[in-house]
């Protein structure tokens, strides 16, 4: 509900307010006053005995009388008081003494000379509140109009954000698994510090620098790490805070920035996703007119106005470098790149430790097979990782953080959510249960395949079921024969159904848009069609990129694009069959692993691998239904010996370091 301002009304309220009192005022003032009464109507009126009282002031004038039979009060003032005595006095006390019980109550006052302007007091009060309600009405709508006008003139003002705190600041030894990156940022933080050991041997240090990699690897906390260690301001802001709908306003927010950095120099000036301002020229639908362009064509002026001694140094952050101008790219402006990527085992394990610093692990906890089994995730997953285990322990009422919690977040933060509570059918259960076995045993049999570590048909997140696999060690590279396989495995599911049921379901849908995804990309991207050989097809137009591409013609012919489509057609079908033919031959694995799966839901890695050695599993029994806070209370009971607790080492905060290429998919689901 809005809060009312009380404050803002009350002039509304006391105008009017003062306005009626003087009309009710006017209102009660005597009659005879306001008309037109002669002075010898008014003698006329005593001679003739229609007055029954009267007080005359022989100061003022001001005669107050009443009528016989009438008790309102007349008030008229009297012209001249002496002649007014001579023409009533003598005839009303002869007509009191000849008529003793029809007398005239007669009052002579002897006030002040002065008081005459006592009866226009009240007018007067009234006149100064109108006076200081208006002054103070003024006065509001004055500071409003300036404030209006404030917030015209900060229209152009950078909305930036400046931290040149000491305490709590940010520093390199927060940054973990980002050692190459921090490196290359050394020579920032000593320029910052001591410009003049770099400008005596005549070296230029970089005017900019563009942190470059996927989002969560940790670009915007390397460059306030950089401004920690140089202990200069740090002025960050969003590429997006230039843009405005007014033409211009971009152009002075840029230079109100960089206005403000030369000012408290050293200092460093952040833009945090650039792409959204330093997009290539031309490629908008309003050609060289466009705001953001006039935005872009500032910042390029600015960033190569500098001086050499400014201590003004630029870092951006951006997750698509392909799409930025040019012009600032080159030498004098972001002429350094730092690419911040994945993280690799020792990184991944880095960045544990360091978010895990201040949480109680318990003794099963093993940060290196965390980081193991987490292949591809960035600083932010990881830190996401520790705290949904974090939040499960506590719902759970635990005292440390066990090895259990963290798979079940590893878990949620790969597929999502179990949704308990869904209540499938048994023939969707069946169908479910041979899909995700499908994928297991055909990826088992696989000469390039990664181990399996959950198999469920639980519907989580989106899906319906999963399984996962972990891969053994990072790869920086992807072979034609790994990708046939994992093609392979895709399929696994869909002709699993084929096999077993005689018909299909909508279930392999994303398994069919991944298979077809790798295929494409091996005939088009990554040259790897023995029939068109090694070359690439349709480069940049992977995503597009309105404006850029607006206009932009496909750089092969019709019957290029016909071969292309056989090829991926072939690759699939290849592998289609490969599959049905892994599954036929270990049909009984499929069944085996299907129906544990009706029956448990869930298996883990071990499981299945002794199921797939021909080993059984105990038997399942069924357990009552418990609520969740008695699965609370049980698990607590089984953690309340002392816990040998302990808490990992390192420094505080986050982030990133070199890792496997970005088409390495890593916690693998279908």
């Amino acid at each position: 509900m809005k809060k009312i301002n009380f404050k803002a009304i009350i002039p509304y309220i006391v105008i009017p307010l003062a306005f009626l009192l003087c009309i009710v005022y006017y209102s009660t003032m005597g009659d005879a006053t306001r008309t037109k009464t002669e002075y010898y109507q008014v003698v006329n009126m005593f001679r003739n005995n229609e007055v029954s009282e009267y007080k005359l002031n022989l100061s003022s004038g001001m005669l107050e009388y009443k009528k016989v039979g009438d008790k309102t009060t007349y008030k008229y003032t009297v012209p001249n008081v002496s002649l007014f005595v001579e023409d009533v006095h003598e005839y009303l006390v002869a007509y009191n003494m000849e008529n003793p019980d029809k007398q005239v109550k007669m009052d002579y006052v002897s006030g002040s000379a002065n008081s005459w302007w006592v009866s226009l007091l009240p007018t007067v009060a009234v006149m100064v509140l109108l006076s200081v309600v208006m002054f103070i009405m003024f006065k509001k709508m004055n500071q409003t109009v300036q404030s209006e006008n404030n917030k015209t003139l900060s229209f152009g003002k950078a909305r930036y954000r400046k931290n040149d705190e000491t305490k709590n600041k940010t520093t390199f030894d927060d940054v973990a698994g980002a050692d190459e990156e921090k490196e290359d940022l050394e020579e920032i933080v000593e320029f910052l510090k001591n410009p003049k050991s770099f400008t005596a041997l005549g070296a230029r240090i970089p005017k900019g620098v563009l942190l470059v990699g996927p989002p969560g690897t940790g670009k915007t906390l390397l460059a306030r790490a950089v401004a920690g260690e140089a202990n200069v301001p740090f002025f960050s802001i969003s590429g997006s805070d230039f843009v405005e709908m007014y033409v211009g306003v971009g152009a002075s927010r840029v230079r109100d920035l960089f206005g403000e950095a030369k000012k408290n120099s050293p200092s460093i000036v952040f833009i945090d996703e650039i792409d959204a301002v330093g997009r290539h020229r031309g490629a908008g639908m309003g050609g060289g007119h466009d705001e953001r362009e006039q935005t872009l064509n500032q910042l390029l002026v600015e960033m190569d106005g500098f001086g050499e001694n400014e201590g003004v140094i630029v870092m951006a952050a951006t997750n698509r470098p392909d799409i930025l101008d040019p012009a600032l790219l080159r030498p004098g402006r972001f002429d350094r790149q730092i690419t911040v990527n994945y993280p690799d085992l020792k990184g991944r394990e880095e960045i544990l430790k360091v978010h895990a610093k201040k949480k109680p692990l318990g003794p099963d906890v093993k940060l290196r097979d965390i980081a193991g089994a987490t292949v591809g995730f960035t600083g932010a997953d990881l830190e996401n990782l520790l705290n949904e285990a974090a939040l499960l322990a506590a719902r759970r009422k635990l005292k440390a953080i066990t090895m259990k919690e963290i798979e079940e977040a590893t878990m949620k933060v790969v597929v999502g959510t179990e949704k308990k509570s869904h209540k499938i059918s048994e023939r969707d259960k069946k169908i479910t249960a041979y899909h995700e076995a499908g994928h297991a045993v055909s990826s088992y049999y696989l000469e390039n395949r990664d181990p399996v570590t959950h198999i469920s048909i639980v519907p989580r997140g989106m899906a319906g079921g999963f399984t996962m696999y972990q891969p053994e060690k990072d790869e920086m590279h992807l072979m034609k024969s790994r990708m046939l396989d994992d093609i392979v495995g895709l399929l696994g599911g869909r002709v699993a159904e084929k096999l077993i049921f005689n018909d299909i379901s909508t279930g392999a849908s994303n398994d069919i848009e991944r298979a077809s995804q790798v295929a494409r990309k091996m005939v088009t991207k990554y040259g790897m069609s023995e029939k068109l050989g090694p070359i690439a097809f349709g480069q940049g137009n992977d995503e597009v990129f309105l404006g850029k591409d607006y206009n932009h013609m496909r750089d092969y012919s019709e019957s290029v694009a016909s071969q292309i489509d056989q090829e991926v057609e072939e690759i699939i079908l290849n592998a289609y069959n490969r599959t049905e033919k892994i599954l036929t031959e270990h049909i009984d694995k499929l069944h085996k692993v299907a129906k544990e799966l009706v029956k448990r839901e869930k298996l883990t890695g071990e499981e299945f691998e002794k199921l797939m050695n021909g080993e059984e599993l105990p038997e399942v029994f069924a357990e009552e239904e418990k609520t969740e806070d008695e699965k609370a209370e049980s698990i607590q009971a089984e953690n309340d010996a002392p816990v040998d607790v302990k808490l990992s080492e390192n420094t505080e905060s986050t982030q990133t370091a070199d890792g496997p290429d970005n088409e390495n998919d890593t916690l693998k689901k279908e």
